[in-house]
């Protein structure tokens, strides 16, 4: 760091990324093995020595190190001092988060945060189940019936596709909600269970504001998510990342141009949030990464080829690190000369031969300077991280987990009064109230033969007025007036507002 700005490598001179644009958003490219996940710790790095907070997805594991004391390796020792770093091992203070809470904090959110539009695209939905699921999101915000795991959505499905009453009101409310559809969304939603899911739906929800923490030091936390095993399922790993941003653009306040950014969003395989996306879910993204930079939050894209990001979306990056690229095939040809004139051209260079002829730790670094206009592009040298290169073992994430702030918050589920609740108690009523009229039926001639027999009058030792049991009516009625008020309570208690994303929206 110096005045502000973070050192990202040498050209002929230093290049640095100006801090107080550090909210402009970037894009870090290059085929596998050509040093996109070092640039990334990096900038990583410098952001948490200037006292921003950051968020990345760890794919393989590589990006732990981060939390180790660097090493004093002779390829490091030379590449500091051929960027002319004076350079000596540190750590970062780091958190471990993971989707499925075996090696990090447990990552939840509700299903209501969540949304119909991201749950939709989580579950692969077409655009009549996504209507269903919209109708469904409706009614549960209408009626007060919470939903926060997968077992509160299934159980709102079953509810939608046996209720003939109900299929009947929403039908001439908001049109046909097919069993056919139903069917499809829950078939759906067990694919979703078994790609583990329903560990991520829940509470205790996440708290955004344990992403932005500073140490005693004042350096930023790096957030690392365990995303290796999450990889195994890339709809939820892109639909996950995507709410966490909506959430933090409808949560955070405006704060404008600042003179550093309140957190910086790390997108690793930015691809997978683009592929297959339908044009209004891109529509939505864009305007999510056009607007959050005025809440201080930069989103930086990290993939193989430039390609993979829409040009709505990359018109929107204003600092580049572009590591090397190959033109094997059509698509990367295509690929190296989109990426060459996203740059600021530079008349000593030929970009797009360039971006085929750089070596192991090189980069094409463009960053914005003065009044926000890009940099003319530099051949650069990465400059090496203070921390650990490659991964902490098991044992040294067990002990960083143990000495954690949040040890204890997350790790245990939380399973509170919902929709599936809710509604298992409608049909227990449902069926006692059953019984009682069944009972009231036959109550003239059960009447007439207990007072033959002698057993219909008051208890022994009363009159008939001491009675403290109550009967199953009073039961129902009262249990009954204890759900509606909570529903009523429910409304009352928290307005139902959802984001630009169609999240709830938590204020």
């Amino acid at each position: 760091m110096a005045d502000g700005d973070l050192l990202i490598g040498k050209s002929t001179k230093q290049e640095w990324l100006a801090l107080k644009f550090g909210n402009r958003h970037g894009l870090i490219t290059g085929a596998t093995g050509t040093g996109k996940t070092v640039s990334l710790q990096v900038l990583a790095e410098g952001f948490s020595n200037a006292g921003v907070p950051v968020f990345a997805a760890d794919i393989k594991g590589d990006l732990s190190g981060v939390a180790a004391m660097g090493e004093e390796k002779p390829f490091i020792l030379e590449r500091a001092k051929a960027v002319d770093l004076q350079w000596q091992p540190d750590q970062f203070p780091v958190v471990f988060w993971d989707l499925f809470g075996e090696q990090g904090h447990p990552i939840r959110a509700t299903v209501s945060e969540m949304g119909p539009l991201l749950l939709s695209r989580l579950m692969d939905l077409n655009e009549t189940q996504e209507g269903v699921i919209n109708i469904l999101f409706h009614y549960a915000d209408k009626n007060g019936l919470a939903l926060l795991d997968l077992k509160d959505l299934r159980a709102m499905l079953q509810e939608l596709g046996s209720n003939k009453e109900l299929q009947n009101e929403l039908r001439a409310a908001y049109g046909n909600v097919s069993p056919a559809s139903v069917g499809a969304i829950q078939r759906q939603l067990l694919t979703l269970e078994n790609q583990g899911g329903s560990m991520f739906f829940g509470e205790p929800a996440l708290e955004l504001k344990d992403l932005m923490k500073t140490d005693r030091e004042g350096r930023g936390t790096i957030n690392l998510l365990a995303a290796d095993k999450l990889m195994a399922s890339p709809q939820l790993y892109a639909t996950f990342l995507l709410w966490l941003l909506s959430e933090l653009f409808e949560e955070l306040p405006e704060v404008g141009d600042v003179d550093k950014p309140k957190l910086v969003f790390f997108f690793d395989e930015a691809h997978l949030l683009f592929k297959d996306a339908p044009k209004a879910l891109v529509e939505k993204i864009e305007q999510v990464v056009r607007l959050i930079r005025s809440k201080g939050v930069g989103v930086y894209f990290v993939t193989q080829n430039p390609l993979d990001v829409p040009e709505t979306v990359l018109a929107q990056l204003g600092n580049r690190v572009q590591h090397a690229l190959r033109a094997f095939t059509p698509r990367d040809q295509r690929a190296v000369k989109a990426a060459a004139t996203t740059f600021r051209q530079n008349p000593q260079l030929n970009t797009e031969e360039v971006i085929t002829q750089l070596g192991k730790g090189e980069a094409l670094v463009s960053t914005l300077e003065g009044n926000g206009v890009p940099s003319m592009v530099q051949r650069t040298l990465v400059c090496p991280p203070f921390a650990r290169i490659g991964p902490v073992s098991e044992q040294e994430r067990r002990q960083i987990l143990a000495k954690s702030p949040f040890k204890g918050k997350y790790d245990e589920t939380v399973d509170s009064e919902s929709a599936y609740e809710i509604l298992q108690k409608r049909a227990q009523e449902k069926v006692q109230a059953e019984q009682q009229s069944q009972q009231a039926d036959s109550g003239g001639l059960g009447g007439l033969l207990g007072s033959i027999l002698g057993g219909g009058g008051p208890a022994p030792g009363g009159k008939g007025r001491g009675r403290t049991t109550m009967t199953t009516t009073e039961v129902i009625i009262r249990n009954a007036g204890s759900s509606l008020a909570r529903s009523v309570g429910t409304q009352i208690g928290r307005a139902i507002m959802r984001g630009v994303l169609g999240g709830f929206t938590r204020r």
